[in-house]
């Protein structure tokens, strides 16, 4: 298997400014920490005075030692894309922390991030010559790299290879430029180390902080947790997850909800019950294993049971958002539509806290080569090119916010549209309208009450509304709400033959939802009703809707609308025989429109003519689902080598997405079925190779299916 192509970020002015920069950056590192810095410095062969600081990103390599680090700087020393130049240095960082000066960076400086010591381990090697390793700390102070410090960076880099990984639709990889990524477990040996280095950490994971739908790390909620989790499906590794949760299982009976969990995956369910039902009696308010017992009887149809199980888990843990929204899953399949509403209202909700991202400043120059092996036509032509305008975009579209939500508020988003497919738009709003507090019945009630005030100094907000008290008010309030409620007025253009989306009467068939009752305009007012009038039982069972939640359903409408004119332009152009016009860029977010919307037919139809423009690997994903969905293997193989070859195109030969699914067709198909098929495909055989290293990888793991 050949490499991914080496990216360049030049900087030919200001020698080691990436590497300054990194430095700063550590004190405001707060999860597993930003990829692995590779910085060279390179001489012109017809100018030795003069050198140039280059460097790039990297993810997977094996961070367990100085000697592996300086290992795959020495593969770096020689570019088949830059003849005019030779290393003279190199230094690799590998995230634990750093040092502010640089007077001793000859050659190539390699850093790695330690997440559990908040350490940049750094490597720096002279070529030819010596090599040196120290780690750095958030002061930028020097220390000693010891055995056990690197332990901890081997175990990080592995669990950032899983976290960095793109998931096949481009959007990782998009985010940071220049970023080569290697799958760091490529065999039973380096599982082995692996999983051994997880075992004796792992009662520290809870260092490295966790999902953002987490609040508060645990033991079996965090990253070291995720990653192992992830690992475990990728690789379809069960018995060795097993193993490892089995030992661990020993020192804490917490551990059973992870054992659990790949138990039922490993189709071992029988066994996995009987867990959670010995594990239950020793820790009977283990919210964990509670929640991890409703999805389980979720899964089985038996919502009664997990009811019963999810209410325990949010009485267990009540400042979890987990919890919450297990729960409010549970009413959605008993078709409890109010309860449904009343438990996703009492959610708490986090900020999202990306991932670390590298700070650096703006480079001389950046080189993106192609190696052969990559090269597509069908890949490269139409892609705008270097210098062009990107494509138009109108803009409603553009104001989609349903798009850019994260953690909490994309979870609780993807359930209210489910409501939403489930009961009908107009359906939601009357049942919202039954559970909330209005505005305009607020309103008209307190101008009622104004008219026929009494002697009682009793607050409405306290004894007419009966408003819940959050669990964790910290949490649960505004501050953490979405952008704010997105306009409605874009101007409609005039060529509906063209796609225009704008406000034209073919929304009007969406009611706009009203506004509810601000929880600060109910406890702000000084108010003093009678509590025992007659007009307060239309608000005896009704509850105050939290803003975001609000806000949602205002995205949501915004949803709706736009996805009726789109579908109504569309039957109008067809009757008219008109051809109805989006750039590819339009039909991407159509199609993601479409499928948040669960409208599957609609997603393919967009992103099928997305692609008819140009490719675009986030309608190929799209498209690789539904196959999925419909069990269609030549079609999914098509679309799996295609993004394949896209993504080693962008430097990255790992995406434990797209091997997950590699894997599930070699268990259901055989490896012999799967080769073959991608053999007969009618591409370049350079191409077809990289998806042959991803069978071979299954082979590696004796993965079910691959003997045969």
């Amino acid at each position: 298997m050949v490499a991914p192509a080496v990216p360049e970020i030049y900087e030919d002015d200001d020698v080691y400014a990436a590497i300054d920069a990194r430095t700063e950056s550590l004190q405001h590192l707060r999860e597993l920490g930003p990829p692995d810095l590779v910085y060279l410095v390179k001489q012109p062969k017809t100018n030795p005075n003069r050198q140039t600081g280059v460097y790039h990103h990297v993810t997977g390599v094996d961070a367990s030692s100085s000697a592996s680090l300086a290992a795959y700087v020495n593969t770096l020393t020689y570019s088949p894309v830059d003849k005019q130049h030779k290393v003279v240095s190199g230094i690799y960082w590998s995230a634990n922390n750093s040092d502010n000066g640089h007077e001793s960076f000859v050659d190539s400086v390699n850093s790695c991030y330690n997440a559990f010591s908040h350490l940049d381990m750094r490597v720096e090697v002279k070529i030819p010559g010596s090599l040196d390793s120290y780690c750095i700390d958030e002061r930028g102070d020097k220390r000693v790299a010891t055995d056990a410090l690197w332990l901890e960076t081997f175990l990080c880099a592995i669990l950032r290879a899983y976290s960095y990984a793109d998931d096949g639709g481009g959007d990782t990889i998009k985010k940071i430029v220049g970023v080569r990524r290697f799958n760091p477990v490529t065999n039973t040996e380096m599982e082995q180390k692996f999983l051994d280095a997880a075992e004796k950490l792992f009662f520290i994971g809870r260092q490295l902080s966790s999902d953002p739908v987490t609040q508060v790390p645990n033991t079996v909620a965090n990253h070291l947790t995720s990653g192992l989790l992830k690992y475990i499906h990728t690789t379809g590794r069960y018995a060795s997850g097993i193993n490892l949760f089995e030992k661990l299982r020993e020192r804490d009976v917490e551990v059973s909800s992870l054992l659990a969990k790949i138990l039922v995956a490993a189709d071992e369910e029988v066994q996995a019950v009987r867990l959670m039902h010995d594990a239950l009696q020793d820790v009977p308010m283990d919210y964990a294993l509670l929640d991890t017992q409703a999805a389980f009887c979720l899964s089985k149809g038996k919502g009664d049971l997990a009811l019963e199980c999810a209410k325990q888990s949010v009485t267990a843990a009540p400042s979890e958002f987990s919890t919450w929204v297990r729960l409010a899953e549970v009413y959605v399949f008993l078709e409890q539509w109010d309860l449904a509403l009343l438990t996703l209202n009492s959610c708490p909700m986090f900020t999202y806290q990306d991932k670390d991202a590298p700070r650096m400043p703006p480079p001389s120059r950046v080189l993106l080569p192609v190696l052969p092996e990559s090269v597509l036509e069908e890949i490269d032509e139409g892609q705008p090119k270097q210098g062009e305008s990107h494509d138009f975009v109108h803009l409603s579209l553009r104001k989609l916010h349903a798009a850019t939500y994260q953690g909490t508020f994309l979870k609780a988003y993807n359930l209210l549209t489910k409501v939403a497919a489930s009961i009908g738009w107009d359906q939601l709003l009357k049942i919202r309208s039954d559970v909330f507090v209005m505005e305009e019945e607020y309103r008209v009630e307190r101008q009622n009450m104004t008219s026929k005030q009494g002697s009682s100094s009793q607050n409405a907000s306290t004894i007419a509304l009966h408003q819940p008290q959050s669990p964790n008010p910290g949490v649960n309030g505004n501050g953490t709400e979405p952008d704010a409620e997105p306009s409605t007025k874009e101007t409609a253009s005039p060529d509906k033959a063209n796609g225009a989306i704008g406000d034209a009467q073919d929304g009007s068939s969406i009611e706009r939802p009203e506004q509810t009752v601000a929880s600060e305009v109910v406890k702000s007012g000084n108010y003093d009703g009678d509590p025992s009038h007659a007009s307060y039982s239309q608000f005896q069972n009704k509850r105050l809707c939290e803003r975001w939640l609000d806000n949602l359903f205002m995205v949501l409408y915004e949803d709706l609308r736009i996805y009726t004119i789109w579908r109504t332009e569309m039957a109008q152009s067809r009757q008219q025989s008109l051809e109805y016009k989006k750039t590819a860029t339009e039909w991407e977010i159509l199609g993601e429109l479409a499928e948040r919307l669960h409208h599957a037919d609609e997603a393919i139809e967009a992103y099928q003519q997305c692609l008819s423009i140009r490719f675009s690997p986030k309608a190929l994903l799209g498209i690789l689902k539904l196959h999925e969905r419909l069990g269609d293997t030549r079609r999914m193989l098509n679309a799996l080598i295609r993004l394949i070859t896209w993504q080693y195109r962008w430097y990255s030969e790992f995406s434990p997405e797209l091997l997950c699914l590699i894997r599930k067709l070699i268990e259901e198909e055989g490896a012999v079925k799967v080769r073959s098929i991608v053999q007969a495909t009618n591409l370049p055989q350079a191409i077809l190779d990289l998806t042959h290293h991803y069978c071979q990888l299954c082979a590696a793991f004796r993965s079910s299916g691959s003997d045969s």
